[in-house]
C-alpha cells in the first residue's frame, strides 16, 4: 500500500467534507450497512473514524476502528478524546488483523483498492473474513474496476480528479487528486478487474459477493439538482460492495 497518509491525514480528513461524499458515498454505504443496531463492528482503514462514529451512533454495541496511518489514529484519538463514543482505536494492517473472530460486522472505505495485485488481495479479504463470527458481513466503498479510468470524464466539479499514466492494465496505478481551497494531494489506488475482486472475496470465503452503484440522496438532489451529479452517478468512480459469509 503506496500511499502514506501520514502527511496528508489532516488534508483528507477535510476533503471528507466535499458534498459529493455525503450526498452519494455516506448516503450509500449507510444504505448498504443498515440498522447496525446491537452489533459489533469494525471499521478497517478506519482513517481519522469518521465512519466509525457514525456507526457508533446509530446503534453499534461495539465499534473497533483500525488504520495502517499512526496520524489518521491520532485524528480518530483526538476526536474520541472530545466526543467520547466508546470507540477503540488501533494502529494495525488489514492483511493481518489478528482480532479474532469477534465482530458482526466489517466496514471499510476505499481498502480493497490498495492492493497493487491479486496476492496482496487476497490478503485484506483474508483478513476481513478472519475477523468476522459466522453470518457476518463484509460492506466498503472502493475504487471502481468497472470504470475506465484511462478515458474517465473530468470529476473536477465534485472536487477531484482522476489519472492514469501508462498503459490501463491489471495492477495499474490510478491517482486521485483532491483540491481544497488551500491546495491540493494526491492519493494513489491501483486497477484490479471485477473478476479479481470476486475471485479473491470468495476464495477469502464469502459465498455472495453484491455490487451497488451509488445512489444519490434526496438532500444532494434538492440542493445541487439531478443533473449536477450526472458526470459521477454516469460514470461514476467509486462502487460498493456487500459480501456475506
Amino acid at each position: 500500500m503506496t500511499t502514506n497518509y501520514d502527511p496528508i491525514a489532516e488534508l483528507y480528513r477535510r476533503a471528507k467534507q466535499q458534498p459529493w461524499r455525503a450526498y452519494i458515498e455516506d448516503f450509500t454505504l449507510v444504505a448498504l450497512i443498515g440498522d447496525p443496531a446491537g452489533r459489533a463492528v469494525i471499521d478497517i482503514a478506519c482513517g481519522e473514524g469518521f465512519y466509525s462514529r457514525m456507526i457508533r451512533e446509530r446503534g453499534a454495541s461495539k465499534v473497533t476502528g483500525i488504520d495502517l496511518s499512526e496520524k489518521m489514529i491520532e485524528l480518530a484519538r483526538a476526536s474520541e478524546a472530545k466526543q467520547r463514543l466508546g470507540i477503540d482505536y488501533i494502529i494495525g494492517d488489514a492483511r493481518n488483523l489478528g482480532l479474532g473472530a469477534n465482530f458482526d460486522l466489517a466496514i471499510a472505505a476505499y481498502l480493497l483498492n490498495y492492493a497493487h495485485d491479486r496476492a496482496e488481495l487476497d490478503a485484506m479479504c483474508n483478513g476481513v473474513v478472519r475477523c468476522l463470527r459466522p453470518g457476518g458481513r463484509f460492506v466498503t466503498v472502493n475504487c471502481n474496476p468497472a470504470c475506465n479510468f484511462a478515458s474517465a470524464p473530468s470529476y473536477r466539479k465534485y472536487g477531484f480528479e482522476t489519472s492514469v499514466i501508462g498503459e490501463f492494465r491489471e495492477g495499474a496505478p490510478i491517482t486521485w487528486t483532491f483540491y481544497l481551497d488551500d491546495g491540493a494531494f494526491d492519493i494513489e489506488n491501483y486497477f484490479l478487474s471485477i473478476q479479481t475482486h470476486e475471485e479473491a472475496l470468495h476464495a477469502a470465503g464469502f459465498r455472495e459477493v453484491r455490487w451497488q452503484r451509488p445512489l444519490l440522496s434526496l438532500e444532494g438532489e434538492t440542493a445541487y439538482g439531478r443533473d449536477y451529479w450526472s458526470v459521477l452517478l454516469d460514470y461514476p468512480p467509486v462502487i460498493f460492495i456487500e459480501c456475506l459469509l
